[in-house]
């Protein structure tokens, strides 16, 4: 498809789905779905107006967005250390694997009361939900990708003199970049997921405890404005992860029109 068309057919899909929300809604259908109960699109329009006005939205803004960059920033570092570490390091990996992979399958939202119990306040114990929702993901992907690199490129460097941290410099972290970004993308997704999820059942302030003191009061329209926030603040957030992937991995060959 012609690059210059390709936003004009986003938008215009954006806007079908507006515009058969308004119809669905304006005209009470119930089928499976009960679309008389729910809020048009200029209920909620006049919700979020209303909401912009006051500083209180700004602060939910301000605290999920605090929140979800810790735990993900950690989560990044933390993830990528110990990927290679395990991947590499057949002592790190009988030490350490073991361990995370009894521990993966536990969904991070499932840590709630331990948080509580471990952290004595509410924001540390969602940071470390957020934390282990992003973790999992980057370190898995990291890992992988180590174990997927081509040795003779490793065996290349190292007949020229490299050293052990050269190695890692120049040819294991160039290496599996590619597969760690696709992890952090992956890992900032589920963390949105379970920051929401915490503020909901621990917060006090935040976008998810604000869309679920909504739903407390019967405020539909304020419920699809905090959904909205949610929606547009983890797309933001996971094109921002994509594209410092693209920038750092720029010297990878592309296919011509490839997604952008």
């Amino acid at each position: 498809m012609n690059t210059a068309l390709r936003w004009p057919v986003r938008i215009a899909s954006l806007a079908a789905a507006v515009a058969a929300w308004h119809l669905l809604t304006a005209a009470d259908v119930r089928l499976w779905v009960r679309f008389d109960r729910l809020p048009g699109p200029a209920e909620v329009a006049r919700e979020f107006a209303r909401q912009v006005q006051h500083g209180q939205f700004y602060a939910d803004l301000a605290q999920s967005l605090v929140r979800i960059l810790t735990g993900f920033g950690l989560a990044a570092v933390a993830g990528v250390a110990l990927g290679m570490a395990v991947a590499r390091s057949r002592w790190a990996g009988d030490l350490l694997r073991p361990l995370l992979e009894v521990a993966r399958p536990i969904p991070a939202i499932a840590l709630v009361p331990v948080a509580i119990l471990l952290f004595p306040a509410n924001e540390q114990g969602i940071v470390f939900i957020t934390f282990v929702a992003a973790f999992f993901p980057v370190l898995v992907s990291t890992r992988h990708a180590v174990q997927a690199l081509p040795t003779v490129w490793e065996d290349a460097v190292r007949t020229l003199g490299a050293g052990r941290i050269r190695v890692l410099a120049q040819v294991v972290l160039p290496g599996v970049l590619p597969g760690v970004f696709g992890g952090l993308s992956v890992g900032m997704g589920v963390a949105w997921i379970c920051v929401i999820s915490a503020e909901m059942i621990s917060g006090d302030f935040g976008v998810g405890y604000r869309t679920w003191q909504a739903y407390t009061i019967v405020d539909y329209p304020g419920v699809l404005v905090g959904m909205t926030t949610i929606g547009v603040l983890g797309w933001g957030t996971s094109a921002a992860v994509e594209l410092a992937g693209r920038r750092v991995t720029r010297w990878l060959p592309r296919a011509e029109g490839g997604p952008r």
